[in-house]
C-alpha cells in the first residue's frame, strides 16, 4: 500500500496552523503537503479541486470533511473514533455546510490573513506586482 497523502492549501495561514496542529499531534501515516509543492497531476488532482477543499488521496479519496474523516481514521485507535463518527451519514449532512462556513472565512480564523480569502490566480497576481 502507498503512503496516503493529504493536500491542504499551503498559502492559507489557517490551513497551514491546522497542518502544523495535524503533524503535532495526530499520529497519522499521511503526507501533508501544500498543493502548490504537490504532483496534483501524480496525484490525480486539479488546482480546483485543491482551492475548494482539503484532500485525501490513498486507497480512497476525498475530500473535505469526508478527507478529515479519513486522515483520523488512519491516526489510530482514539483518533480513529473521531474519524468514524466524522464519515457518519448524520454528521456528514452538518460537516459539509459547517467545512464550507469555515473554508469561506478562514481568512478571519485563529492564524487567518486576508490573503486566505483569495482565490489562487488573485493571489498569483498579489505575489507578481512590483512594489
Amino acid at each position: 500500500m502507498t503512503k496516503p497523502t493529504f493536500v491542504y492549501d499551503g498559502d492559507c495561514a489557517f490551513c497551514t496552523s491546522c497542518a502544523q496542529f495535524i503533524e503535532r499531534r495526530i499520529p497519522t501515516r499521511a503526507r501533508l503537503v501544500p498543493w502548490q509543492f504537490a504532483d496534483l497531476d501524480a496525484l490525480g488532482l486539479t488546482t480546483g479541486q485543491c482551492e475548494q477543499a482539503v484532500q485525501w488521496v490513498g486507497d480512497r479519496r476525498a475530500a473535505g470533511p469526508d478527507a478529515i474523516a479519513l486522515l483520523l481514521k488512519d491516526a489510530g485507535r482514539l483518533w480513529r473514533a473521531a474519524g468514524t463518527a466524522l464519515g457518519s451519514a448524520p454528521v456528514r449532512l452538518v460537516a459539509w455546510p459547517v467545512y464550507r462556513w469555515v473554508s469561506e472565512h478562514r481568512h478571519m480564523m485563529p492564524g487567518g490573513t486576508a490573503a486566505c480569502s483569495l482565490p489562487q490566480a488573485q493571489r498569483d497576481r498579489m505575489t507578481d506586482t512590483p512594489l
